[in-house]
């Protein structure tokens, strides 16, 4: 591995679709990063052990450990933070990847151009010094806590709900926050939380 690729940072890639895995993977080694990949959880469990990533971009539906299950031993075992990488944005997975403090929740289908910049985005606020990991649920700490950015996950909620691209869900998000005279942000945490409260009353 280069010098150049290491300085950007390591990455852990989990995935249980290989094409999505050497995709991902190939794009965020173009990008300049030093990837790791698994397939399954076990295998990134043992991975993150041994190689201490800066950040973790997991499948969330796999055989065997789940992406939520990985996510749950970077957090409260090695302190790595993660993001999802998932074509299920229902309500229930919506509020467990808010619950366990990700960094970001990107919907499939998209592509390594898509990726790239949301991990770059991750890493400078990894390098901004603000929290990164959730703290783990015996702390009793609230789940809002989590450095979560609400606006990619609303967008991602958008593009599941209404089939849109990412740029079409954007602009929709954008739409409603004006209507309603609020920012961004204020908008998409409005959207989340009546998603968290429809997946409370299922």
């Amino acid at each position: 591995m280069s010098a150049t690729a290491a300085s950007k940072g390591r990455i852990l890639v989990v995935d249980d679709d290989r094409l999505v895995l050497a995709t991902v993977t190939h794009g965020l080694a173009q990008a300049g990063y030093e990837v790791i990949d698994a397939d399954n959880g076990d295998d990134a469990i043992l991975l993150a052990r041994e190689h201490r990533p800066q950040l973790a971009l997991l499948d969330i539906r796999m055989e065997g450990k789940s992406g939520f299950d990985v996510a749950e031993t970077l957090r409260d075992a090695y302190r790595i933070p993660f993001m999802f990488l998932s074509a299920f944005s229902d309500e229930a997975t919506i509020a467990k990847v808010r619950e366990l403090g990700a960094l970001a929740y990107l919907v499939k289908p998209l592509d390594v151009g898509q990726i790239v910049p949301a991990v770059e985005a991750a890493f400078a606020r990894l390098g901004s010094g603000r929290p990164v990991a959730a703290a783990p649920a015996s702390s009793g700490a609230p789940a809002a806590a989590a450095p979560l950015d609400a606006v990619a996950l609303a967008v991602g909620v958008l593009m599941h709900r209404h089939s849109l691209v990412r740029a079409e869900a954007r602009r929709r998000l954008q739409r409603l926050a004006d209507e309603q005279k609020m920012s961004l942000p204020a908008q998409a945490e409005r959207l989340l939380a009546a998603v968290e409260e429809l997946a409370r009353s299922a």
